[in-house]
């Protein structure tokens, strides 16, 4: 469940060709009047990737529902872990392709929209229209079920099971002294220019407490996922990087906005007030390499309880925030979580499929599970962090004081911020990870060639200006509008 952790699912095209050998000859089911019947109960199999709290939330409502509504109807559900999403997608080819060793293909596997939408191509979804009426289907956030209308027609495919979103988290112990400092508040790391300007000063405070090393500053800030940055806030400026209709997908880049992302996070990062070290953000934090990041809401639980710096270990508070926009832009907030597709069957299999989805994200079985991994349940009902609250304690059920927080911080932002997230379309897997590691790679890559100009004597404003020039952006820009190109082409 945890975004954090996980890659998101890559392999689309290849999911394409192997699902075809299988479902080429699968027409649409007529869905009839199944019954069940408690005496010859139906086995429905959901493979998963949760883990640790997570998992044993989904396992306990596994069992509560094989206990009570499924013994009443005839419906018993079996489910499946895999440690990632990689290894679910690996697990569900080798199922389609009838790999030696491999099970049968699932009547529910958690998806992302780029795989969901691959196997749509070859026609393998059950269309979730046919078991959730409008009506139904409006108990639940409209963008998270219009995010799930990935059928050629518009058809609901990808299921809503929990979502998240980003916030800005800072290690609070560290950021006071040099807030004192240089007389900052909370209120200076609101918009993404202020946080490149704080970030300057945390880098020449830190430079400044050794006088006999030179240009030895700390990094302030990092972002989990540079793909996010693009896409959130490309749409921040009225710009959709990616503007798609019929699962064909055109690129739209904007030199304007592209520029804002050169100048609050490029040259920021060559000149070493922004990095990346570890895998992810949360870990540069707790080795004292950053003090703040941009990350997924369920990423909050792996931000560090103390830093560790040469040997020595001492603990630190938490700040949740909201995240920074641009300024003078419009509040946009990614959307972001897998659903759950159905996978198409005889009728009663797809029905028992649909009873169980319909009993997961009812709101006193759903908010709970949402919640323990600092996901927020999918029913407008329980969008609200009071009702999210309440039912933890109707529950007995507790969560972290910083996954508690981060809950709050969300609700709050999404309450005030526009939620987005980009349809699938023809190689937007491929597109995303351009976004996700083109301007990425150059920073950092940049950045080691700064650094050994400053060991050879520049100053760090020459150092970081053969690099941040605008012919040096006009350069990067063509090279990545062709990239993203080639993904559609």
């Amino acid at each position: 469940m945890n975004s954090h952790r996980f890659s998101f699912p890559r392999r689309a095209g290849a999911l394409l060709v192997l699902l075809a050998l299988v479902f080429t000859t699968l027409g649409a089911c007529s869905i009839g009047k199944p019954k069940f019947d408690p005496k010859n109960p139906v086995v429905i199999t959901v493979w998963h990737y949760y883990n640790g709290t997570v998992l044993d939330a989904f396992d306990a409502l596994v069992q509560r529902f094989n206990e009570t509504v499924g013994m009443d109807k005839g419906i018993i559900v079996e489910g499946y872990a895999y440690g990632s999403v990689s290894e679910l997608e690996n697990n569900v080819i080798a199922s389609v392709n009838k790999e030696v060793g491999s099970a049968a293909l699932p009547n529910v596997f958690a998806s992302y929209a780029d795989t969901a939408y691959a196997a749509e191509k070859v026609g393998i979804l059950a269309n979730l229209d046919d078991y959730f009426t409008k009506s139904k289907q409006e108990e639940y956030a409209d963008s998270y079920i219009e995010e799930g209308k990935i059928g050629f027609d518009g058809e609901l495919r990808i299921f809503p099971i929990a979502k998240s979103t980003e916030v800005f988290m800072l290690n609070d112990t560290d950021w006071k002294p040099f807030a004192e400092a240089y007389n900052l508040s909370y209120d200076n790391l609101t918009t993404l220019e202020s946080l490149a300007e704080v970030s300057k000063q945390y880098y020449e405070w830190t430079d400044a407490r050794t006088p006999d090393v030179p240009n030895d500053g700390k990094a302030f800030y990092g972002r989990d996922s540079t793909a996010n940055m693009f896409i959130i806030g490309s749409m921040e400026f009225g710009e959709e990087i990616f503007q798609v209709e019929g699962g064909k997908g055109e690129i739209n880049v904007s030199e304007k906005v592209m520029r804002k992302f050169w100048d609050c996070y490029y040259v920021p990062y060559i000149s070493g007030y922004f990095s990346s070290y570890g895998r992810y953000r949360s870990d540069d934090v707790k080795t004292g390499e950053l003090l703040s990041y941009i990350g997924s809401t369920s990423s909050s639980e792996f931000f560090p309880a103390s830093v560790t710096v040469n040997d020595a270990t001492y603990p630190i508070d938490c700040k949740i925030m909201p995240v920074p926009h641009f300024e003078n832009s419009e509040k946009y907030l990614v959307q972001q979580g897998a659903g759950m597709v159905v996978t198409k069957n005889e009728p009663l299999y797809e029905l028992a499929s649909a009873e169980f989805l319909k009993w997961f994200t009812d709101v006193d079985n759903n908010t709970v599970f949402s919640a323990l991994s600092g996901y927020m349940p999918v029913k407008k009902a329980a969008i609200s962090y009071e009702f999210i609250s309440e039912k933890l304690k109707e529950t007995g059920q507790s969560i972290s004081v910083i996954t508690d927080e981060t809950l709050r911080i969300a609700l709050v932002e999404m309450s005030d911020s526009k939620l987005y997230t980009n349809k699938a379309f023809e190689g937007g897997a491929a597109a995303r990870n351009v976004l996700g590691s083109n301007l990425q790679n150059k920073a950092v890559a940049d950045r080691e060639k700064v650094i050994n100009l400053l060991d050879d004597g520049a100053s760090l404003k020459d150092a970081v200006a053969g690099f941040a020039s605008d012919e040096q952006f006009a350069e990067w820009l063509a090279a990545f509008e062709a990239e993203l190109q080639k993904t559609i082409a």
